[in-house]
């Protein structure tokens, strides 16, 4: 397509002039020009075309200047250059005319070799501009699409709490904060019956959207095989047998998945390559949990999973995380850990499940302030209350 130049000048013969100089461009359609007598019949004839690309504007002309001219243009917010063309000497139009927007400038009488540096100067220029703006336009809607993305993220994870208000003897709280805009935990938690609470915590390899697709995939398939009425070891079987199959090999995801039975408190789990979760008894003490269970999942088909059942007490809690937590890093680049993070539960662990997971994840927040968060973040307390 031709660059479509716009010449402004009350000076008839140099219309001729540009015409004989860029004749083989204009015949191979490399250049189109298009001219004008001053500033008026020049923004006329923008306002109709909208495909100019350089405007060469003398300075001195009748009923609008080549300064005026700039302003008006500057209006238009249009993508295009302008040159000036000016007497030499004159200095304080041309920087005038810098400053109202020209990209550049020719002084008369006019250099026409000088004059055709400059205007293809000018179109590479705007041909820069112009691949910029394409690619924030670019960057606007892959940004449009990452927040429906992380919406439709956020929708699959339980977020309504209390989470069974008909069920006295349980209370479940939870959060995730992804490091992009969406991420690779996962939490859920759902009745299996009117006896059996199934709950999970999980973090996907990776980052980003192939990560959060590999999330709900993992969700879906573990709530499904749960509904079952199965064991624990079943669930991460049957998971990463599913993942092995229909994930990239490259993709795993660690899970910890447990049954809660509240007729007796009754918790059975298996671990699948997971951060280990503590148990904050009523009576203050915490401890992580035995580690039963095996690999993570999606790694190898047929791997064998293990399960185990503990006794949790009247006022006992679970409490779950991923490791954006422990792995949270401050500007010493030293690791947030296990350590501060048994730490901080022993300080809260009596209180409510949304202050206790509120208290951890400000804790990592004040410990890495000064470093963007690099790992999404989840949590999850559960309350067997007897």
């Amino acid at each position: 397509m031709a660059a479509r130049i716009m010449v402004v000048d009350d000076e008839p013969d140099l219309e001729l002039l540009i015409r004989q100089k860029f004749r083989k461009k204009i015949r191979s359609k490399e250049f189109d020009f298009v001219f004008a007598n001053s500033g008026v019949e020049a923004i006329e004839k923008i306002k109709n075309d909208g495909e100019i690309d350089v405007v060469l504007t003398d300075i001195n002309m009748p009923e609008m200047d080549g300064l005026t001219l700039l302003d008006e243009l500057g209006e238009m917010n249009l993508m295009l250059k302008a040159v000036i063309v000016s007497a030499y000497g004159d200095m304080e139009n041309i920087r005038t005319a810098m400053n109202r927007g020209a990209f550049d400038f020719v002084t008369k009488p006019i250099d026409l070799n000088d004059l055709e540096t400059t205007i293809n100067k000018s179109l590479q220029e705007l041909q820069t501009l112009k691949e910029a703006v394409r690619s924030r336009d670019k960057l606007v809607a892959i940004q449009s699409e990452l927040d429906i993305a992380t919406k439709i993220q956020m929708s699959l994870l339980p977020q309504t709490f209390p989470a069974f208000p008909d069920r006295k003897e349980v209370d479940v709280f939870a959060k995730m904060t992804a490091a992009r805009e969406v991420g690779g935990d996962l939490y859920d938690f759902f009745s299996i019956d009117k006896h059996r609470i199934g709950f999970t915590i999980g973090d996907v390899s990776g980052k980003g959207v192939p990560a959060a697709m590999l999330m709900a995939i993992s969700k879906t398939s573990l709530r499904a095989k749960a509904m079952e009425g199965v064991s624990a070891d079943a669930c991460l079987t049957a998971l990463n047998n599913n993942l092995v199959e229909n994930s990239l090999p490259e993709m795993f995801v660690t899970i910890f998945y447990g049954v809660l039975d509240t007729r007796n408190g009754s918790l059975e789990y298996c671990n699948g390559g997971h951060n280990l979760p503590y148990l904050l008894s009523h009576d203050g003490q915490v401890e992580e949990l035995e580690n039963v269970g095996g690999l993570f999942v999606g790694f190898r088909k047929d791997e064998e999973y293990e399960c185990k059942t503990v006794v949790l007490e009247p006022g006992d809690a679970i409490f779950l995380n991923t490791d954006g937590v422990t792995e949270a890093f401050d500007s010493n680049d030293e690791m947030f850990g296990d350590a501060r993070l048994g730490a901080c539960l022993r300080r809260v662990g009596n209180l409510s499940l949304e202050e206790i997971v509120a208290a951890v994840n400000t804790e990592v927040q004040l410990f890495s302030k000064d470093v963007p968060q690099a790992d999404d973040i989840a949590c999850l307390a559960l309350r067997y209350n007897g």
